[in-house]
Parts: structure tokens; sequence; C-alpha cells
């Protein structure tokens, strides 16, 4: 894990939405958005789908995630670390 943290490339943090699939989870990412118009800030959410080798995530923890080479259609994210663990 300590090598994913150092990696170059994107880091998101998000929180796990889905733990359902093997080694996969679905991480719910929120960014601020000035638009463009109205000059006031817009919440946009996006989901990315991230490689979890151990399957030590559940649902509702925040995580960090990697960019990482491609390893099925979808999944391109790799977990880099648990920030805080679901209650």
């Amino acid at each position: 894990m300590q090598a994913l943290e150092n990696r170059k490339g994107r880091t998101l943090t998000g929180i796990v939405v889905s733990d359902k699939s093997d080694k996969t989870i679905v991480v719910r990412v929120e960014t601020l958005v000035k638009h463009p118009l109205l000059k006031k800030y817009v919440r946009r959410r996006k989901k990315f789908t991230a490689h979890d080798p151990m399957n030590e995530c559940g649902m509702g923890d925040k995580v960090k995630i990697v960019e990482f080479r491609p390893m099925s259609r979808n999944k391109r994210w790799h977990l880099a670390s648990i920030i805080e663990k679901a209650v």
C-alpha cells in the first residue's frame, strides 16, 4: 500500500458506496465546481470502480484511490488507503 501512496497520477478521496463485488469497490467522489453563469459552487458527484485486493473496505468507509492501469472494462483505479472506517 505504501508504494501506491507515493505513485504519480491522480488521487481522489471519496466514500465507498458498494462493496458487493469480489475485490472491487465503488467509490463516490464529490467535487465543488463553480458554475460559469451563476458564479456559485455546485456539488458534482461521480462514481469510480476501484480494485480492493484484500476486500478490506466496507460500506461508508472514507478511502483514497489512485489512478492505475486498466484492470477490466470499468476498473482503472486502485485502493491506496483507508482514511476512516465506517461505524
